[in-house]
């Protein structure tokens, strides 16, 4: 798991008599209370042994922590200090901030926290405040989601979406505008035709093809070849296309994606969907991997999503489907995708044999066949979230529930409704009101990744300036 890479100083009175005579003993064993703390949790801190106190102290911390490259700055404020100070450290860090103080009454913290916390909102400079103890969770708890999200506000400025192929099937949510993804999340868009990706796939070595197919087939619960939409030679073929894809993610340095696929490919080539299953996840017939976010149906948005979801998560896997059907009477929410989803969510564990063993690659009801990723996505909790815009203006709608294993009932009406074709799908627990959902999703396609983040999501929304819409 990627760790965010924290800030802290410590600010004290700069008055040598009250210094001397009082707040040097509150302030001090503070300022080792809270390094000690914040080390325990799952962050990379960066610190100075020193309490801050004046001009000069402050601005050679600034110069030491920024050169670390970190992406969140923890103000504490033990005691009461000079609020211009503060604003000092805070405008020369230029980061995400977070002030923390204590709720001791004999430490005049409180009044030195809204000091600071007052000369800040008068210069229009964004922060949290945070009042807790060292000898509670609830320091870790709301700071935690802070940085995380401080994080990946900052992990994605000059990062590079690759959009391979345009709009599909007229799905206008999909598309966005390259220059407001720039101003507003520091996001270059790499436009690549999905031809590139057949092109490529042609110089794929035949020993590396060889090596993919054999994995899935030794790995994956059935691979059931028909010999007629799915064969030997038409799974080679998604998996030249899967490899051509990492290439060009590799040479071209893209940090998540987005592949039009539907009608061109799955009409004429093959549908891209051992792409859709491994990208996300954490492996593949090479070993490790890192997970690269993938959308479906040129989905920008969608991917967006995805790589937000990635970030704030630490590095998790991540999935994208379609908001399908929505059982009102058991709260239950079916989201499959078109002909795969990340497979890492079909068993959730760090062996890869575990979830390959439950899945099966079918024969695709595409014209140009190939196979589809089929599997019902373990139990366990999930954070699902989309990026939409109303009137230009991006919102996200977030909320969770739990993946569940449906009954035997309840999955074959799901088959019978949906076809013979099976999708792989995620059948998720949510105790929403079901009209509120339609009411506000923008989009017809949903995002997600494992646990609960929603405290995350709803920072990055205040830090990238969009509307969080929290239900449930």
């Amino acid at each position: 798991m990627n760790k965010p890479k924290v800030a802290l100083m410590t600010f004290g009175d700069a008055r040598e008599h009250e210094w001397k005579n009082l707040f040097r003993g509150l302030t001090e064993p503070r300022h080792q209370s809270i390094i000690a703390y914040i080390k325990n949790l799952p962050v990379e801190l960066h610190f100075h042994e020193d309490v801050a106190r004046t001009q000069e102290q402050i601005d050679a911390q600034v110069d030491q922590l920024k050169a670390a490259g970190v992406t969140a700055f923890i103000v504490h404020l033990p005691c009461w200090t000079a609020p211009n100070l503060v604003v000092r450290g805070v405008q020369r860090m230029a980061l995400p901030t977070v002030l923390v103080s204590n709720r001791e009454p004999g430490t005049h913290g409180t009044v030195g926290l809204l000091g600071a916390a007052g000369a800040l909102d008068q210069i229009g400079y964004p922060h949290l405040r945070v009042r807790e103890g060292f000898d509670t969770p609830k320091l870790g708890g709301k700071v935690l989601p802070f940085v995380r999200a401080a994080s990946a506000v900052a992990q994605l400025r000059g990062q590079v979406f690759g959009m391979f192929g345009g709009r599909s099937l007229g799905i206008d949510t999909g598309t966005m505008d390259p220059m407001q993804w720039r101003r507003q999340f520091g996001v270059d868009v790499e436009h690549i035709d999905q031809l590139e990706i057949i092109r490529r796939a042609g110089l794929i070595e035949q020993e590396h093809t060889a090596k993919m197919v054999a994995w899935m087939e030794e790995k994956m619960g059935a691979v059931n070849y028909d010999g007629v939409k799915l064969t030997p030679e038409k799974l080679s073929f998604q998996s030249q296309c899967y490899l051509a894809t990492r290439q060009l993610i590799n040479e071209r340095h893209l940090d998540f994606v987005a592949i039009k696929c539907m009608p061109d490919m799955t009409n004429h080539y093959v549908p891209q969907c051992i792409s859709a299953a491994l990208l996300p996840g954490p492996y593949d017939a090479d070993g490790e991997q890192k997970p690269i976010p993938m959308s479906c149906e040129a989905d920008g948005d969608g991917a967006l999503t995805m790589q937000i979801l990635n970030l704030v998560s630490g590095g998790q896997p991540t999935l994208f489907g379609d908001l399908s059907y929505l059982d009102e009477e058991n709260l239950t929410i079916y989201i499959p995708n078109c002909g795969a989803m990340c497979s890492w969510f079909a068993g959730r564990s760090a062996k890869p044999e575990e979830n390959l063993s439950r899945i099966e690659l079918r024969p695709s009801f595409r014209p140009a066949g190939g196979a589809t990723v089929y599997f019902k996505a373990a139990p366990g909790p999930v954070t699902l979230a989309r990026l939409s815009r109303r009137a230009g203006e991006y919102v996200m709608v977030i909320f969770t529930g739990e993946a569940i294993d449906p009954s035997p009932k309840a999955y074959q009406e799901f088959v019978k409704a949906r076809g013979s074709h099976q999708l792989p799908t995620m059948f998720v627990h949510a105790k929403l009101n079901f009209d509120e959902l339609i009411d506000e999703f923008g989009a017809n396609h949903i995002s997600g990744v494992a646990g609960f983040h929603v405290d995350e999501l709803v920072h990055v929304c205040k830090l990238l300036n969009i509307k969080p819409v929290v239900l449930g």
